[in-house]
C-alpha cells in the first residue's frame, strides 16, 4: 500500500521519471541500494520501484515509527526500523536478512543519514556504512543500485525551507528522475564490497541527475 500511495502522490509534487540499464530484471529478493538526499527521496523511489513491479520492504529511521497513521502501516507491511546509535541496529540487519531470504526485496539507505548541506544541488554519494556489504554478503542478495535526483527541490535545508518547498511543489512541480541499475556482484573483503556498492550508486545517480540538468553530474 505504501508503495501505492508513494505512485499517487509523487506526480503531484513533482514530473518523474524513470529509466534502467538496459535489460534489466528485478528478481524477488533483491537489495535496492539508493543514494539519500532528503526527506522527500523515499516516496520518490518507493513510487519509480512501484513501476518497475517491486515493493520493497525499507529499513528507515525508527522515529518514523511514532508518527501517527503512518507508523501503523509501517508496522502492518513489514517494513525495518533502524534505531541509529544503539545496538539494536544491528538487530534490523538479522529483520532484513530474514526478509530477503523469504523471497522479499529490501530498499537501504546506506549512507546511513541526509547530507548537512543547506542548498537544493545535488552532490555525489557519501561514503557508505559496512552494514550494505555484511547484508549482501549474508544473504547473497542481488545489489541494484538506484540513483535519484530531484528530491533536494521538493525538501531540503532548514525546517522551514524544508516546509516551503513541500507547500510549494505542487506549483512548481520540479524534475525528479530515478534510474536503477544491473545488479552487482559484491564478493570480496568488506572495504571492496562498500567500494562496489558505492560505485554503483554513484553512477546511477549520475545517471538520474544528468537527466535533469544537474551541473555536479553533467561536470563530472
Amino acid at each position: 500500500m505504501l508503495s501505492r500511495i508513494a505512485d499517487i502522490l509523487v506526480p503531484s509534487v513533482g514530473r518523474l521519471s524513470v529509466t534502467t540499464d538496459p535489460g534489466l530484471t528485478i528478481t524477488p529478493g533483491s537489495l535496492f541500494v539508493a543514494n539519500h538526499t532528503s526527506l522527500a527521496d523515499p516516496a520518490i523511489v518507493l513510487a519509480a520501484l512501484h513501476r518497475l513491479g517491486a515493493d520493497p520492504a525499507v529499513m528507515a529511521a525508527a522515529g518514523l515509527w511514532r508518527i501517527p497513521v503512518l507508523g501503523r502501516v509501517l508496522a502492518h507491511e513489514g517494513h525495518i526500523p533502524i534505531v541509529r546509535g544503539d545496538r539494536r541496529a544491528a538487530a534490523a540487519l538479522d529483520v532484513a536478512a530474514q526478509i530477503l531470504e523469504q523471497g522479499r526485496s529490501v530498499l537501504i539507505y546506506a549512507e546511513g543519514g541526509l547530507p548537512r548541506r543547506r542548498d537544493a544541488a545535488e552532490a555525489v554519494p557519501g561514503s557508505f556504512r559496512s552494514g550494505v556489504a555484511r547484508l549482501a554478503d549474508q544473504t547473497g542478495a542481488p545489489l541494484v543500485p538506484v540513483g535519484q535526483a530531484g528530491a533536494r527541490r521538493i525538501s531540503s535545508g532548514s525546517a522551514v525551507k524544508q516546509f516551503a518547498g513541500l507547500a510549494t511543489a505542487p506549483l512548481r512541480r520540479p524534475g525528479l528522475h530515478v534510474h536503477v541499475g544491473a545488479p552487482v556482484d559484491l564478493g570480496g573483503d568488506l572495504e571492496g564490497c562498500l567500494a562496489r556498492a558505492r560505485t554503483a550508486v554513484t553512477a546511477a545517480w549520475r545517471t538520474a541527475a544528468a537527466r535533469l540538468g544537474e551541473p555536479a553530474a553533467l561536470t563530472a
